[in-house]
């Protein structure tokens, strides 16, 4: 098989495997590499040696107590994942001590430099295996890391540097080679996966703060997190190189797009905000749509809030509806809400006793207050079958679905109607007959 006639990517193979197995032979007869082969060893055994007696007294130091959840512990916890790595850069930090002495006293320490890349090899294959728990950070470790690792310690890193450099992808107008592309997506992977793990901590430590409005809690959540990847993408545009006026025709264009396309979009984002800041409706209320939904408002995005009704169903409502259509907000949680409980009694019945009687047997109630106003017993009207009269009443919160309060003031009025021997009524209705004669007999 002759070389000269295999495609380019063989040719340098064949070249490099060529080149390694020259040094491996010179390193086989060499005195130098065989001493540094030795220094190689005893720098491992070293290293395992004392490892084996650091790591016990490393982890009791930075074992925290369970119950201990404040900043220091955290760090000591944090730092405990990395006891792993205590061997391999043990081993590389002696083999370093040794390559001095190497090349103080033979002239070269090439062996000994390969060892050392190895072990740092290794430290970061622990650390993408076995310490690395973040899905996106493992996946940028096991396809940029190692590899870039793999290539350092076989000496190939330039190599592969120079070649990704150049080669130059065209695209239009602009052009760019494969090593910028790759720092790009490892840059912004990385800025960007420390942004939202930023967002996260602080909207963690903003929604803490009780003392604040909930409204102010969100506006402070939707702010920070539109100043930590506003701050994100500056820095990545300078890592890049990109001069942030050169974005701006393609920001002309986003802008054009936004205007036709997104324009249920940024209104609902700029709704979003105007809620925020006014805190006419946020996390917490129980609000009634205009359509008649009602529930629970359990999470704000910027595009729409989240309500739960009193069944469990989720609605996603946009944040223009509560701008541009009738809502009503029965919350400032914990506040009084006044509701009524309907109710009818006989024809037979003395209508003038009612009220005291039900005034009474719903004010006995745990959750009926007196203040803004006691409960009120109201005729309503004359119905077919029955009298009809309705029992306001006080609480403190939200009645639900109708199913908290409601149902136990009604229990109350059916007692108290039963102790006293008043009949509700039910459906009636007068039949008359015509006879055949013409007469009409007696109504039933």
């Amino acid at each position: 098989m002759d070389p000269a006639n295999q495609p380019e990517f063989i040719r340098q193979a064949i070249e490099y495997a060529t080149q390694g197995w020259d040094i491996a032979k010179s390193w086989l007869i060499s005195p130098a590499a065989w001493s540094q082969f030795a220094l190689l060893v005893a720098a491992y055994l070293l290293a395992l040696f004392i490892s084996r007696r650091l790591k016990p007294m490393v982890s009791n130091l930075l074992t925290p107590a369970a119950d201990q959840q404040n900043t220091i512990a955290s760090a000591r916890r944090f730092l405990l994942q990395f006891v792993p790595l205590l061997l391999p850069l043990l081993a590389w930090l002696f083999i370093g001590m040794g390559e001095s002495v190497t090349r103080s006293v033979f002239g070269s320490g090439a062996v000994i430099a390969f060892g050392k890349r190895v072990f740092l090899f290794l430290a970061v294959r622990i650390l993408v295996r076995d310490i690395v728990k973040d899905p996106f950070l493992k996946l940028l470790g096991k396809y940029i890391l190692l590899p870039v690792a793999a290539l350092y310690a076989l000496g190939l890193l330039q190599i592969a540097t120079a070649k990704l450099e150049g080669t130059i992808v065209p695209l239009g107008n602009m052009s760019f080679d494969l090593l910028w592309l790759i720092k790009a997506i490892v840059a912004g992977g990385i800025i960007f996966w420390f942004g939202r793990w930023s967002n996260d901590q602080s909207a963690t430590y903003i929604e803490a703060q009780k003392e604040m409005r909930p409204a102010t809690r969100q506006l402070a959540v939707k702010a920070a997190e539109i100043a930590i990847f506003g701050a994100a993408f500056l820095v990545l545009m300078n890592v890049l190189g990109i001069s942030l006026t050169s974005l701006a025709v393609l920001g002309g264009a986003v802008g054009v797009g936004l205007g036709f396309g997104l324009q249920k979009i940024a209104a609902n984002f700029i709704s979003g905000v105007i809620l925020l800041i006014e805190g006419q409706t946020t996390v917490g209320d129980y609000v009634e749509l205009d359509g008649g939904e009602a529930g629970t408002i359990v999470k704000t995005t910027a595009r729409a809030m989240i309500m739960e009704t009193f069944d469990g169903r989720w609605i996603v409502v946009p944040n223009e509806d509560f701008i541009t259509t009738r809502v009503v907000n029965y919350s400032d949680q914990g506040s009084a809400n006044r509701y009524e409980a309907p109710f009818s009694v006989s024809y037979d019945t003395d209508i003038n006793v009612i009220p005291d009687i039900i005034e009474k047997a719903v004010a006995k109630l745990p959750f009926v207050l007196s203040d803004p106003d006691k409960p009120d017993c109201e005729l309503r009207a004359f119905a077919d079958s029955g009298v009809e009269f309705a029992v306001e009443f006080w609480v403190n919160g939200i009645d639900d679905g109708k199913n908290k309060f409601t149902p136990q003031v009604l229990f109350a009025i059916w007692n108290a109607l039963k102790e006293h021997d008043i009949e509700i009524p039910y459906p009636q209705r007068v039949v008359h007959h015509v006879g055949l004669n013409g007469s009409e007999p007696p109504a039933t």
